[in-house]
């Protein structure tokens, strides 16, 4: 899987386990549209587009210069992978990281998630990306990072749309037979003093948005909390939705404290749809 973007978390490795949920849902009908409205690293697209399950698929993200930069992979894939290989042979990790707050380029983005701690992107009280690099490493090798650009280009060339916003406006248009991939900000990192993202989303907000797409007969997976040493993150979620337990990967933080604890993450998948 050409997967470009090294986000942390584990919907790279939970991505077959996700479509083959997907597919005993469905009993195997093919997708119209998978949309991605919290894209990221867009892995669930990608990993739907190798295996074929949707005719077309929507990139979404609140955060523009990852939707942009995912635009340009597709659109124009050997310029990013030039560029990228420009910053990464500089290798000057500040110095990208400051030019990218005063202008966000796709290659700087690029090279700064590869680049940084834990493949964690997080950010300031101003809206700035501040994660420090990961001293270990230089980040991926710009000829391997060509090689995924063009994989990814060539699975989503074509079928791709690519959208900025608010997750209730870029699936605004979905409707029966279609699929809305879910997978926000979980609530932990939204209320409180753990404020490490782009913007936040709240339980109100996410509650809004299920209830929109099940009104227009939209299938729903969603991705929101689990378990982890026997603590239950559940959220109160609608009945409409039925949870499940993948096993997903060994819990980076817990690792850090010298303790080996492997996590769970809940995927709700739309129970019943209104007709």
């Amino acid at each position: 899987m050409p997967h470009v973007i090294p986000y942390q978390g584990s919907k790279r490795l939970l991505a077959p386990a996700i479509l083959a949920v997907l597919r005993e849902r469905l009993a195997g009908q093919p997708v119209r549209r998978l949309y991605e409205p919290f894209a990221g690293s867009a892995a669930m697209t990608l990993a739907a587009a190798h295996a074929q399950r949707a005719d077309q698929h929507v990139v979404a993200d609140s955060y523009g210069p990852i939707v942009l930069l995912w635009r340009q992979i597709v659109e124009a894939p050997q310029l990013v992978a030039e560029g990228y290989r420009r910053v990464w042979q500089a290798g000057d990790y500040d110095a990208v990281r400051q030019a990218f707050r005063r202008d966000p380029t796709p290659e700087d983005l690029l090279y700064l998630l590869t680049r940084c701690v834990k493949a964690a992107v997080r950010f300031n009280r101003r809206g700035e990306f501040n994660q420090a690099a990961d001293k270990r490493r230089r980040g991926t090798h710009p000829d391997r990072m060509a090689a995924l650009i063009a994989a990814a280009a060539e699975l989503l060339r074509g079928r791709t749309e690519f959208r900025i916003g608010d997750a209730l406006e870029t699936t605004c248009d979905a409707t029966a037979g279609d699929v809305a991939y879910l997978d926000p900000p979980w609530h932990g990192t939204t209320v409180g003093n753990d404020n490490r993202y782009h913007a936040g989303y709240t339980r109100a907000q996410l509650l809004t948005l299920i209830d929109a797409l099940h009104s227009r007969g939209v299938l729903v997976l969603l991705s929101y909390d689990g378990k982890r040493a026997g603590q239950d993150f559940a959220q109160m979620l609608p009945d409409s939705l039925r949870r499940l337990d993948l096993p997903a990967m060994r819990s980076a933080q817990a690792t850090l404290l010298g303790r080996a604890e492997w996590t769970t993450e809940s995927l709700y998948v739309t129970d019943t749809l209104r007709q």
